[in-house]
């Protein structure tokens, strides 16, 4: 099942799930108004079963795609966990021994197909694919062999940033990493990952006919399940909270000179039985 959060003509949003080329509606058939709400309230089995059941009573074409989980408490951000991103830097320092971490807020993202902000005191707007876990049922201090049990699926996140702005400060990256639209996430939560393997997984990123990124999560310092265990030692991870998990090497900053995005570029995030999430870039009127 995909969930996704959706607007239609009227600027409502609702909770649905995508079924061939639409959507059915959860909202209504579930009563819950976002999908924070449908995983506080553990309903990811009724909402298969609804969707299963229901047609789509929407058109994909006929709606706006939001960020999947628009009302996070938490978005955890994990930096340089592939390790060839590490040897990228060229500093010559050893494998991390714990994840690098920073925050973002919600309003730095936007949907699938919505266009990725530039704003006008920069010039650095930069890309970068990442896996995103989505906490569906709550916990502090999971055990890494229990805690993909706390994951209600997988999304797709561009971590967009303004790179001259991450160095305005000696130790953070914060100023950077959340100008309101710069990244995107979906466009919709896969909960089915029957067929997926964490270990194994293979992410993509696209600017316009160019591939940049490439790898799979093998390459990564800290799994999935070892970022849950981390993470939920110092915090308790609710229902609809997400960790990206990192990006592979290949952003613009990295190329000499740097390939910054600029309006008309189209950015596609590409990981295997997830999904695709496409964005383009506009600047800031």
């Amino acid at each position: 099942m995909k969930l996704v959060t959706y607007r239609k003509a009227d600027g409502v949003q609702s909770v649905g799930a995508i079924k061939d080329e639409g959507i059915v509606d959860l909202t209504s058939a579930l009563s819950v108004g976002s999908v924070k709400q449908l995983l506080e309230q553990d309903l990811l089995e009724q909402a298969k079963v609804a969707t299963e059941s229901e047609s789509p009573q929407v058109a994909l074409a006929d709606v706006i795609l939001d960020i999947p989980v628009p009302d996070p408490q938490k978005i955890f951000c994990i930096g340089v966990n592939y390790m060839n991103r590490n040897a990228e830097y060229k500093d010559g320092s050893a494998a991390p021994e714990y994840p690098s971490i920073f925050v973002r807020n919600p309003l730095s993202f936007t949907g699938h197909g919505q266009s990725l902000i530039r704003p006008p005191e920069s010039n650095q707007l930069d890309y970068e694919g990442e896996i995103v876990l989505v906490i569906g049922k709550p916990g502090r201090r999971i055990s890494r062999s229990d805690a993909m049990q706390h994951v209600a699926g997988l999304t797709i996140m561009n971590e967009g940033s303004i790179r001259d702005w991450l160095r305005h400060g000696k130790f953070n990256v914060t100023q950077g990493k959340n100008w309101d639209r710069s990244g995107a996430i979906g466009p919709a939560i896969q909960t089915d990952l029957s067929a997926i393997d964490p270990t194994d997984m293979h992410i993509e990123t696209w600017v316009n006919d160019e591939l940049r990124q490439s790898d799979t999560t093998a390459s990564m310092a800290f799994p999935f399940n070892k970022l849950i265990e981390y993470v939920s030692t110092f915090c308790t991870l609710c229902p609809g909270d997400m960790i990206a998990t990192g990006t592979p090497t290949g952003a613009g900053a990295r190329f000499d000179p740097p390939k910054w995005l600029v309006p008309g570029d189209t950015v596609r995030v590409v990981v295997d039985g997830v999904g695709t999430l496409e964005n383009g870039i506009a600047d800031e009127t």
